[in-house]
Order: structure tokens, then sequence, then C-alpha cells
């Protein structure tokens, strides 16, 4: 029995690590997503670890990663993972920009006509 109660109270301590893991996980990426300098870092950083991935990967590293197929795979997932995380960050800032852009856009139109409603008076 008592046994029984250690394995619980053992799950449930890492169910609240694992929480707090994903806690701190969800509030760099909400750092990381809000900031625009942060995120365009974040960007150029993925995208010169894969360009030297790619580089090693293509050059010396060949005939290494050729002689170890697990490796292989594990070497360019790592390479396409970083890939396509810098273009999703990429697509989310064109997207944040449009949408800036966009309120920009109306709160100038608010103030012009507010502007032209006051000299009208």
């Amino acid at each position: 029995m008592r046994d029984e109660i250690r394995a619980v109270h053992g799950c449930r301590a890492k169910l609240k690590h694992m929480q707090h893991s994903a806690r701190l996980v969800i509030a760099i990426t909400r750092g990381l997503i809000r900031s625009q300098r942060t995120r365009r870092m974040t960007m150029f950083v993925m995208v010169m670890i894969a360009l030297v991935l790619l580089f090693c990967g293509a050059t010396f590293l060949s005939g290494l990663l050729a002689e170890h197929p697990f490796a292989f795979v594990i070497y360019w997932a790592v390479c396409a993972w970083l890939t396509l995380c810098a273009v999703l960050l990429a697509i989310f800032d064109m997207l944040a920009v449009r949408a800036m852009a966009l309120r920009e856009r109306r709160r100038l139109k608010e103030e012009i006509f507010r502007a032209r409603d006051k000299n009208d008076v």
C-alpha cells in the first residue's frame, strides 16, 4: 500500500514539474512572438545555424553522416526543423507587420477626420 502511495506521489511531482516546464516554454515563446526585434534576431540566428549545418553536412561531415544512417536522419531533421521554424517566424512577422500597418492606417484616418471636423466647425 505504501509503495502505491509513493508511486502516486512521484507521479504527481513529475506532473507538477512538467506543468512548470510547459509554463516556462509558453512564457519564452510569448516573449519571442511579441517583440519584433527579438523575433527577427531569433530568425537570423536560426537561419545562420541552419546554414552552418547545411555547409558542414554537405562538406566535411558528409562521410561521417553517410556511415551512420541514424545520425544522418537526426542531423538533417534538425537542419530542416530550424529552417521551418525560421520560415514560420518570418510568416508570423509578416502578418504582424501587416496588422500593425492596418491599425496605424486606421488611427491616422481617424485622426485626419477628427482634425477635418474641428476645422469645419
